[in-house]
């Protein structure tokens, strides 16, 4: 697929990154207890997920990884629907959307697939 531009390498780095920058943003952006609940155990997972896809012997498929990382943006964009429908933390609904949507964005790019001989 021509869309699919980024190595999943490049995605790991991207993953851990990105990760670190969720779990810290909640504290810069001052938002809630429930969203930075829910931003570390993203954060986490985010990480955890990341520094399996660059070792050769992964212990989880690069196409289970994919799936991992849509279920990842499903769960942040909806806790982030949640925490703003029972908290009223609005900025909270924003910023995990829009994690949601960047993970969802970074995982259709990538290409899940290794070069023969990887």
């Amino acid at each position: 697929m021509g869309s699919r531009v980024i190595p999943h390498t490049t995605h790991a780095a991207v993953e851990i990154a990105g990760g670190a920058w969720v779990m810290v943003a909640p504290f810069i952006l001052g938002l809630g207890n429930a969203a930075i609940v829910v931003s570390m155990l993203i954060g986490a997972l985010l990480m955890s997920l990341a520094v399996q896809v660059s070792e050769s012997a992964r212990h989880i498929p690069l196409g289970a990884h994919a799936g991992f990382d849509y279920a990842l943006a499903t769960f942040a964009a909806i806790s982030g629907l949640a925490i703003g429908a029972l908290a009223g933390d609005w900025r909270a609904t924003i910023f995990l959307i829009a994690v949601g949507l960047a993970q969802a964005a970074l995982t259709a790019s990538t290409r899940w697939s290794v070069p023969a001989g990887a």
